[in-house]
């Protein structure tokens, strides 16, 4: 697992912090949340197997492989929505009512979008939205040319933007 993912694999001082980035980075790629779970403890056992140090590099390295490697032996379906009213209601009660709506019919619309992506364009996007990582560092975390990386990104912005933007009215004649 060294390679390509030797710049990103310093050792986490917070393993709790670590163990949430992997679980995001392993929900973004299934969009579920038993199946990101269940990656990341497989992850987990093959770095503790394999005495690696822990560090991001190292277990978001675990988590995809071990994603890909499901994903052909099963054909697992990758375009499933997320589902957003148990995080809405985790996330507690808002005093405006209309704020509420506003907010849901807006997580709906992004979790459809989402679901439209790829998964390669969803995991670009992921880790450089969420996680932060600059086009250099998606590159090397999954092997991919750097342009690719900077194609696949824009092209996952411009979707996500496209299908968020309100549908403009038709004019007749």
């Amino acid at each position: 697992m060294k390679g390509r993912w030797a710049q990103s694999s310093e050792p986490v001082e917070n393993l709790e912090e670590l163990f949430q980035r992997g679980f995001r980075y392993a929900l973004a790629l299934t969009h579920e949340p038993d199946h990101a779970a269940e990656l990341v403890q497989d992850a987990c056992v093959a770095c503790l197997a394999a005495q690696a140090p822990w560090g991001t590099g190292y277990l978001f390295a675990a988590i995809r492989s071990r994603f890909v490697d499901q994903y052909r032996r099963r054909k697992l379906t990758l375009v499933e929505p997320i589902g957003g009213e148990e995080e809405l209601a985790q996330a507690g009660a808002h005093v405006d009512p209309r704020e509420d709506e506003l907010l849901e019919a807006g997580l709906d619309s992004l979790d459809r979008a989402l679901g439209r992506l790829r998964a390669e364009e969803r995991e670009t996007l992921f880790l450089a939205a969420v996680e932060g990582y600059t086009a250099r560092e998606i590159a090397a975390l999954t092997g991919r040319p750097r342009g690719t990386v900077l194609s696949v990104l824009h092209r996952a912005r411009r979707k996500i933007r496209d299908l968020l933007r309100p549908s403009e009215a038709v004019k007749t004649s």
